[in-house]
């Protein structure tokens, strides 16, 4: 019995192929109209030609932080002795000793450019040390986001968010050597 329905359902009379009982499906039986043309600009009122001009071209690369040391830090290949502010035109020596020297006063560079800067990461040497909460939120109120880590994982960060071309700047205190 199952046989003769299926032979039925797919009898080769029909229109598609297909054919329930004796009676043909309406949706199945009627033709499609087809469009004999393809939509142009000229057909369309809300069509647009788009242009981009670019008005200057990126650098290839950016700043990129390949290692550190107890000594400091190759930055592009550049090496840096001692503690390093990175910013997105330039690597300059940064005037810290310690986390204990991180103070409103001594990230003024970074809160100071021009365009200002998202995100600032700051490698507290070896570990992760804790800054003064007046300075977090200092920078906070600037509209700047603290990322505070040890060396190697701020340097990381760093490049990170480089590569994703955000606006970031980095304050760095090399590791001290192990003994």
């Amino acid at each position: 019995m199952a046989a003769v329905s299926c032979a039925r359902l797919l009898s080769p009379g029909s229109v598609h192929g297909l054919r329930l009982g004796s009676r043909l499906l309406p949706a199945l039986s009627r033709v499609s109209s087809v469009r004999g043309h393809r939509l142009g600009p000229a057909d369309d009122e809300l069509y647009q030609r788009t242009t981009v001009t670019v008005m200057q071209k990126e650098a290839a690369g950016g700043t990129i932080i390949y290692s550190y040391s107890p000594r400091g830090f190759n930055i592009s290949g550049n090496i840096v002795f001692g503690p390093c502010a990175v910013l997105p035109p330039a690597v300059l020596q940064w005037n810290v000793g310690s986390h204990t020297d991180i103070t409103v006063d001594s990230l003024s560079l970074f809160y100071l450019l021009e365009p200002r800067i998202e995100v600032l990461v700051l490698g507290t040497g070896a570990r992760t040390e804790r800054l003064d909460p007046n300075v977090l939120n200092f920078l906070k109120k600037k509209g700047i986001t603290v990322e505070v880590q040890d060396s190697a994982n701020a340097c990381a960060t760093f490049n990170f968010l480089s590569s994703e071309r955000r606006l970031v700047a980095a304050g760095l205190i090399p590791p001290p050597a192990v003994e």
